[in-house]
């Protein structure tokens, strides 16, 4: 238990730290016409992830199955679960470590962008000399632009100043709670589908398989999920997030995920019976392409355009802090409240909670308040990183001190 404590810790702090690592980089390296799409396309390999994950749960379930067969839980509690079964969640687990390792030399490599070297640490020369390497191209750092911008005294508030939170305090509020209310019902959604599938009888339930059969069935339901729903959301938003704006496709996002919530959990004892279930899979499966197609990609994206460069990272940080405490509540809130309302019927250990069909009118609801809060929000799209952070209150030209490349590239110095 501790060295999974320990583990989990360090996924936290190094794979968490990298959101809005990854996130600022780039936004700090795309212009401001195909900013959105480059951000979104990063956030997309999540989809890529979910679905190679499936995907080896799926292998290593079905090969365990057949190579260890086993009895049914109903049939044979104790032989439903052979000593090899153990070994499926650690071959799985290893499997995720793999892009993990690939992935550290390069980000050991990767230097800090522009912005942040000459804004943050006040060295142009040395962002002029990174973004050359980048781009091999010779960059002429602008000294004297930088140390204006650096040295204004409208730009050296701190996080926990009144002049932060009189510029930032509404849109950093608007992005903690956003994602956070998202992170509520995306993770409560994602981590009890197996429930919700069972419920409807989509999956059999789970005294009538071995353990490895379970986690193969699951798996594959999951897939199916993320092939036809998540991952196409996801590289919508990158096709239309530059055409539509972030606000439009959060609202969109929230917006539908609240009507087909509600649309699946209000006629919940109708979606339930075999010869309907077919409809309620896909209208659920839209709540996951709109949540893709919507605040999930959003949430992610906006923290990462609208604050200052010194406090870019930070913010995104605090937005994304917000989303996990959510995805903790979500987890833990579901799997008691959508246990069953009769003490017999509910899960053994669990108190009797409001029922799944409750639940999701929970979630709906949930996703309606989200709604509200991207007023919060303001659209970032179409400017500049320097005009949403008011970092250059219009007295610097843009293009002076990030000078244009072909293609009308941003390469900040």
């Amino acid at each position: 238990m501790a060295t999974l404590c320990f583990f989990r810790f360090w996924l936290g702090f190094g794979i968490g730290g990298d959101y809005p690592l990854s996130a600022t980089i780039m936004s700090e390296y795309a212009n401001k016409k195909t900013r959105g799409a480059f951000i979104a396309a990063v956030f997309a390999m999540q989809g890529t992830g979910i679905l190679a994950g499936g995907i080896v749960a799926i292998i290593v379930s079905s090969i365990f199955d057949k190579q260890f067969p086993a009895p049914a839980y109903q049939v044979d509690a104790k032989a439903s679960l052979p000593v090899e079964a153990d070994y499926i969640w650690r071959i799985i687990v290893i499997f995720g470590a793999i892009p993990a390792a690939l992935t550290y030399y390069w980000r050991m490599k990767m230097p800090e962008t522009a912005r942040y070297t000459a804004l943050v640490e006040k060295n142009a020369e040395r962002a002029a000399a990174d973004m050359s390497k980048v781009l091999n191209k010779e960059i002429k750092a602008e000294t004297e632009m930088v140390e204006r911008m650096t040295t204004d005294e409208s730009n050296s508030f701190g996080l926990f100043s009144m002049k932060f939170l009189k510029r930032h305090g509404l849109p950093l509020l608007g992005t903690t709670s956003t994602w956070f209310l998202l992170d509520i019902a995306f993770y409560s959604q994602n981590l009890f589908q197996k429930d919700i599938f069972t419920a409807i009888g989509w999956i059999p339930p789970s005294q009538t398989m071995s353990a490895s059969e379970e986690v193969f069935k699951i798996a594959r339901a999951q897939t199916l999920i993320a092939l036809c729903s998540t991952v196409p959301g996801y590289w919508f938003t990158v096709a239309f997030i530059d055409i539509m704006g972030r606000w439009a496709i959060q609202m969109m996002g929230f917006f539908f995920m609240t009507v087909f919530m509600f649309a699946i959990a209000f006629p919940y004892n109708y979606w339930s019976k075999k010869e309907n279930r077919i409809g309620f899979v896909i209208m659920y499966a839209l709540t996951f392409f709109f949540a893709n197609f919507g605040p999930n990609s959003t949430t992610f994206i906006v923290p990462a355009e609208i604050f200052p460069a010194r406090l870019r990272s930070t913010c995104h940080g605090i937005s994304a802090a917000a989303g996990k405490a959510g995805a903790i509540i979500g987890a833990f809130g579901f799997l008691y409240a959508a246990q069953n309302q009769d003490p017999k019927k509910t899960d053994h250990g669990y108190p009797a909670g409001i029922g799944v069909k409750n639940s999701l009118i929970v979630l709906g609801v949930i996703n309606f308040i989200g709604m509200l809060f991207t007023f919060l929000v303001p659209e970032p799209n179409g400017k500049s990183l320097e005009e949403l952070s008011g970092e250059n209150d219009g007295d610097v030209e843009e293009e002076k001190v990030y000078p244009q490349e072909g293609n009308n590239r941003s390469v900040p110095v």
